[in-house]
Formats: C-alpha cells, structure tokens, sequence
C-alpha cells in the first residue's frame, strides 16, 4: 500500500500571506506615521532639486518664514497637490525655515500682516515667504499645463526663487529721475512708493547728472511730472540704457512751460511715440468726476482701458478691467494729456493704447472731450486744438520686440501721488500694475517644470489594436486558465 503524500499548498498559501501581512503592515504604518517618501516619478515630482537644496544649504543661517494660506490636509488629500505638500515639507524639515498653515478667511489678522500696505491681493492657497522686512508672494501659477494639456508642477522653481529673493535682499529697483521734476518720491510719491515696495521692488531716487550710466541693477526708470526737459546727458544715457532693452515709465503731467521737451520727445520717437502739450477736458456732464474739492470738474473724468486687441501680443488690461466690472475699482484720470502714434504698426515695435475717452454712447462715434493747449510752442498750440471732440489716447505701452526695451506713457502723475483721489484709482493700479510687465521680478533659478512619465502606444487601425489587446491581455489570460486547471487536476497528484 503506497503512502499517501500530505499537500501542504494551502496552508503554506495561508501561512505566506499571514508573514507578508506581518511584515508589510507595520512598515507601512511606520512609514505613514513618518511621513517618508521614496520618489520613484522621472522628474522628481516628490523631492526638492539639488538647486533647491544648495540655495537651503547657503542660506541656512537666516531666519525664514513660509506660510501657506489654507490647510496642509487640503494638500496631502489631493493627489494633484501633493507635489506642493511635498515641497512646503521639505522646506519645513530645515530648522531655519517655518512653515505656518491657516485659512485667510478664519485668520484675517495674519493675513493681513502679510500684506501691511494693501498692495497685494490675499487669497486662499497663496504661498508667502518671508525673511527680515523682504517678503515674497507666490499665488496662482504652481502649475502650467503643456502643449499636449499635461500638467506640470512649476512651484518648486517660484518657490525657490522667492527665497533667493527675501534672503539675498536682491529686489529689482524702480529709479526716479531727480532734478526734472517739482516733486519728490519723498514728498509727493511716498504713498504709491510704499505700496510698490509691498509688491518687491525696491524704490529710490536717482540724479542722472552723477553718474556716467544707468545703474546696473536698475529695473525702470520712471520719470513723473516733469516741468523742464532732460539734459542731453541724460537724454544719452537713457538712451543708451532704451538701446540695451531697459524699460522706461513716463508720467507726463500737463505744464505751463514755454517750450517743447525735445529730449524727452526724442526718448518717447525711439519706441514711436509722441506726446501733445495740452490738457484734456471732458465737456459731457455724466463722464465727469468731481474733484478734491467735491465739485464737478471737466478736468476730472471717466476713461476707458481699451481691451487686448488679437492682433497684439501684449496685455495690460484684461485684468484690471475684470476688477473695474466687479466695481472694485474705478477708471479715471484727472489733468491728463494725450499721446499720439508717430508711425503706423511696424514689425519691430509693437504699441497700442492702455487709456482712451469715452464717446457720447457705447454705439457713437461723437466725443466731447475738449484738447486745450498747455505749453510747448506754436506749432504744438495748433496741433493741440485740432486733436477737440475726436478720439484722443491717454496712455501708450510700445515694446521693442528685437532689443526688448519697454514704455508706459501716461498723460498725468495725479492717479500716483498722495493725494489719492479715490475715482482714479483704476488708472493707478493700471500703472501700478504695469510695473510687473516692464520688468517681471520673478528669479528664475533653472528648475524644470516636474511632470507624471506616460508610455504610449499608437496603432495603425482598429485590427492592429486588436491584434495588441489579444497579445498583452486575452493570451495571457489563456494561459492562466489552463494553468489553474492543470493545478485543479493535479492538485492531489
């Protein structure tokens, strides 16, 4: 008689899974406890980039504060967000850095401490990095979709070059020509100066005259409110300064001063612009404003800031329109005057204009608004009065598409100064606004975009395809049946 054979399959089965769950769970519940994580995604997407992790190591000895304004478990329970939790993570891991988590509408009062002259927008999900009086807003761009809709994680780079920013002091300046002006950035500009340096710019005063070039760090030149013209050094320098793609703002109140302001022309002809020397006035009643004083002033009234045309590239509209149609801001300009286009459109240089009057009616061609002249001479007083009751441009952006330098013009100073006259606060925040288009103070550290790794197959038609799924899935499902039915068979054997 043979001896039986004992099969000990199932419970070897049984016994291997019971060890696989002994050792497995545990590690898992070590590892979540922890919070470890091994990134295995080609790009990285989980772990911060050595440039990331030298920028932490040089910095190590500066206090840093990050806060994030809305819940870490909002993060780590989206699987589209991890990325940002595992970034804001690492950062808090360093012992120099603070990460602070909480909800803007729950904690106002530290939202607003980030935010302590009103220049920035606080929302939810915005990132703030904070090192001594620098801070750094991070908001709504963590992640840009491709051109074949992929998304890509882009926080870790603005992230990064945030804290470059707040811990090197490194701030793009914003220069205000001196000498040229009765006002000062002290005296007349410190409000709009403070809310600027809220946004990371650092502001100060310039005299041309003592220097040979135009400092290597500066960002713009702005010049305000000028009574007299530029000298024809400084008309070289900051020529020479426009050659080399530097960016220029121009706020070219109205004055008396007898004269043209060639220099100033001949700045404004590089990009193919010309200013008139008038005041504009507004004659319709209902497209006044009233002024400091309460009253109703024609020269004080409603404009329009003319929407991204699509034959241009560039635009500084759209959003502040989108707040102006929510009634958050409103768009006026007061003692203004108006520009012209020296040359039509060239494929060098691209302008368009950024405030313009309002016709009679949405569906008019009539304007009433009044061109007085206002200096300059008796060729610019005869150009000034034939430009009455026509469509009239009060402020141009030109770019210079081949050397990259840049131009706001505006036709007043009024909408920036401590007056603050609440009805053209659009226009302020317009020029405020174009600050981060003539120079976008983003540091780029060289981080790539990260991203999911997708295998694809393609097929020539609907038999190759099939001819793939019976290959990778039907065949192999064959032969696991008739495996399972060899060991039913054979399983007392």
């Amino acid at each position: 008689m043979k001896n039986k054979k004992i099969n000990l399959s199932g419970a070897f089965a049984i016994l291997l899974s019971l060890l696989i769950l002994l050792v497995f769970v545990p590690i898992n519940m070590i590892f979540s406890y922890y919070d470890k994580v091994y990134d295995l995604t080609p790009s990285g997407k989980y772990s911060l980039d050595p440039v990331t992790k030298q920028l932490l190591d040089d910095c190590s000895d500066k206090e840093i504060e990050v806060y994030f304004l809305n819940s870490l478990f909002n993060l780590k329970s989206d699987a589209n967000c991890l990325p940002v939790y595992h970034t804001l993570m690492e950062l808090d891991s360093r012992d120099n850095i603070t990460l602070t988590c909480f909800d803007p509408d729950e904690n106002v009062e530290l939202a607003e401490s980030l935010n302590p002259t009103g220049a920035l927008t606080v929302s939810r999900n915005d990132i703030f990095v904070k090192c001594g009086d620098n801070i750094r807003q991070i908001s709504g761009n963590l992640f840009q979709t491709d051109s074949n809709g992929i998304i890509e994680y882009a926080g870790e780079n603005l992230i990064a070059g945030a804290i470059y920013i707040c811990t090197t002091g490194n701030l793009p300046t914003i220069y205000f020509l001196k000498g040229y002006s009765d006002k000062t950035l002290e005296g007349d500009y410190s409000s709009y100066r403070d809310v600027v340096r809220g946004a990371n710019y650092r502001v100060e005063e310039l005299d041309l005259s003592a220097v040979d070039t135009v400092p290597k760090d500066t960002a713009i030149i702005c010049l305000a409110a000028p009574t007299r013209d530029i000298s024809d050094s400084d008309r070289e320098k900051l020529s020479n300064y426009i050659d080399n793609g530097g960016s220029l703002q121009m706020m070219l109140s109205p004055c008396s001063t007898a004269g043209r302001f060639e220099n100033i022309e001949y700045l404004l002809a590089k990009f193919e612009i010309g200013m008139d020397y008038n005041i504009i006035k507004e004659q319709n009643p209902d497209w006044q404003l009233r002024n400091l004083n309460s009253e109703q002033d024609p020269a004080y009234f409603l404009v329009t800031y003319p929407t991204k045309s699509d034959d241009y590239s560039e635009d500084l509209t759209t959003d502040l329109n989108q707040l102006i149609a929510n009634g958050i801001y409103s768009a006026g300009v007061s003692n203004i005057r108006s520009f012209y286009e020296i040359t039509s459109a060239s494929a060098m240089i691209e302008k368009a204009s950024i405030i313009e009057n309002l016709p009679t009616a949405m569906d008019s061609e009539e304007y009433t608004c009044i061109s007085e002249p206002m200096g300059g001479d008796s060729t610019t007083v005869e150009s000034a009065k034939a430009k009455s009751n026509e469509p009239l441009i009060m402020g141009y952006y030109s770019y210079n598409k081949q050397t990259g330098a840049k131009l706001i013009a505006v036709g007043c100073d009024e909408p920036i100064d401590n007056t603050f006259h609440i009805p053209t606060v659009g226009t302020r925040c317009l020029i405020q606004f174009s600050n981060s288009w003539l120079y976008n103070s983003d540091v780029d550290m060289g981080i790539q975009n990260k991203f999911n790794s997708y295998d694809t197959m393609t097929f020539e038609d609907g038999k190759d395809a099939t001819r793939a799924i019976r290959l990778f899935f039907i065949v192999p499902a064959v032969f696991a049946v008739l495996g399972l039915a060899v060991w039913l068979k054979r399983r007392y054997a």
